[in-house]
């Protein structure tokens, strides 16, 4: 194990076997259509500034993750649930190996390798690090960001050194999701100064230089984004986001309540070890100042994100990579101990972190092919578009009128096309695909003459809402 290309392929077999079985299997489901059909949109078009779903400007989201989704459908050539996960899979690697690699002189070898485990065998990073999610590449930055941070300052090594790096991962962060991964960054970082009493390190010219950096990086896609769009209106949008859950807008108190438990269950198992820590057990007095750190850094913004009224579990998520670091240094500390129980029998941890990551390796190995299996039947976004390739040629356009955000559209095989209304039909138009509720403006459209139009099918989307799928006679 103390061979460094040892603990990469470690690190590398252990990810291929849970994050990659039955990566592509199941139907694209929740947001993921969200970061997919904006990259195919940008593939075809050409504008990678501008996000679009279904035909209109999406100003929710900043683009990175549309950026590799369509960077991986290039590469590879094929646009599938596979190349579309792959992304997120990636970036939970890219981690675990800044675990072995950059983290390995302060971690030592052993721990270096643990947290990588760690990181890489909780619920909730194999969950999102198998869905084309923001979260997988928006934690997994957080994490990298803190990794080089902290491993630098333990080595202490240069400010520029310190700071620089980890201000590239926090820039990249902006583009995936915003600023909220500053928190538990800078969570860490104070934390940390706190207990070594290195203050003077947050005004050093380097830690300007990196702040700098960070809104250099956001500031090349934000400006030209901006130059591109109704500035009023994507400002807005990012307001809203980011206060509306502040503000509690959509604010449920049964599941408030659940944030904290459902929150600690995306780090099962290893969150069961975190109780038998016990610092005073650390040999090492920096050692045992970095653990105090990375509890109060962990501790702090868990809850206070928690806490938020309109807040929902996995806005917590980037603690995971910090809670990583804490379990592998008490592990190869020996600072894991049973309440009041001297636990000279060190093996017994052995065995039960072995255990942990078995589970972790079975989830992946057989949880998930066996859930595909399962589901193999009930992917109702996959039987939607199958009902509308079985009717449209696939040398014809289909037209979707205002369709909104229509996940079946990875399936749909022929060329599609948006507009807003009836009356932006184009005169060759032979399909369209119009909400229900509109079924009325078919009828009346000054664009078709009467009867024009036939309703070839009903499908249903995603939120079980129907579609109606026409065929213009030709004149």
């Amino acid at each position: 194990m103390n061979s460094r290309l040892v603990a990469v392929l470690v690190v590398l077999l252990a990810w291929a076997v849970i994050y990659l079985p039955a990566l592509g299997s199941i139907a694209i489901k929740g947001e993921e259509g969200r970061r997919i059909l904006p990259a195919i949109g940008m593939l075809n078009s050409g504008n990678y500034i501008v996000p679009e779903v279904g035909g209109n400007p999406y100003f929710r989201k900043p683009p990175l993750v549309n950026w590799l989704v369509a960077a991986s459908f290039r590469i590879f050539g094929v646009r599938n649930e596979w190349t579309a996960r792959l992304p997120s899979a990636a970036s939970v690697l890219a981690v675990a190996i800044a675990f072995v690699t950059v983290a390995r002189a302060a971690l030592g070898a052993r721990g270096s390798i643990i947290a990588a485990l760690v990181w890489m065998t909780n619920i909730g990073m194999i969950e999102k690090g198998r869905l084309i999610e923001i979260e997988a590449l928006y934690i997994s930055l957080s994490g990298l960001s803190i990794i080089f941070w902290l491993s630098f300052f333990i080595q202490r090594k240069s400010a520029w050194l310190v700071w620089v790096p980890a201000s590239i991962f926090l820039g990249l962060g902006l583009l995936a999701k915003g600023p909220t991964h500053l928190i538990f960054f800078y969570a860490i970082v104070l934390g940390v100064l706190w207990q070594t009493k290195e203050w003077r390190l947050l005004i050093h010219p380097a830690h300007f230089a990196g702040l700098a950096i960070m809104l250099a990086i956001f500031g090349m896609w934000a400006i030209p984004f901006m130059q591109n769009t109704t500035t009023h209106m994507a400002a807005a949008k990012w307001s809203n986001q980011f206060t509306g859950r502040l503000r509690g807008l959509d604010f449920r108190f049964a599941s408030w309540i659940q944030n904290i438990p459902r929150s600690l269950v995306y780090f099962l198992p290893w969150v069961l070890l975190l109780p038998f820590i016990r610092f005073p057990k650390f040999h090492d007095s920096v050692e045992r100042r970095v653990a105090r750190a990375l509890v109060w850094g962990i501790a702090l913004p868990f809850l206070a994100l928690n806490l938020v009224p309109g807040a929902l579990p996995r806005y917590s998520m980037p603690v995971i990579a910090p809670a990583s670091w804490l379990l592998a240094m008490s592990y190869t500390g020996h600072a894991l101990q049973w309440p009041g129980a001297s636990m000279k029998d060190e093996r017994t941890w052995d065995k039960i972190v072995a255990l942990f990551v078995g589970v972790g390796l079975v989830i992946g190995v057989i949880g998930y092919p066996l859930t595909a299996l399962i589901l193999t039947n009930r992917q109702q976004v996959k039987k939607a578009a199958a009902e509308i390739n079985s009717v449209i040629p696939p040398n014809e356009t289909l037209y979707a009128v205002n369709p909104e955000y229509q996940p079946v559209f990875f399936y749909v095989k022929p060329p599609l096309g948006y507009v807003s209304d009836l009356q932006e039909l184009p005169p060759d138009a032979h399909y369209f695909l119009i909400q229900s509720d509109k079924e009325a403006e078919v009828t009346n459209a000054p664009r078709l003459a009467p009867g024009a139009a036939h309703l070839r099918a009903r499908v249903r989307d995603y939120r079980k809402r129907e579609l109606l799928l026409y065929e213009i006679a030709p004149k």
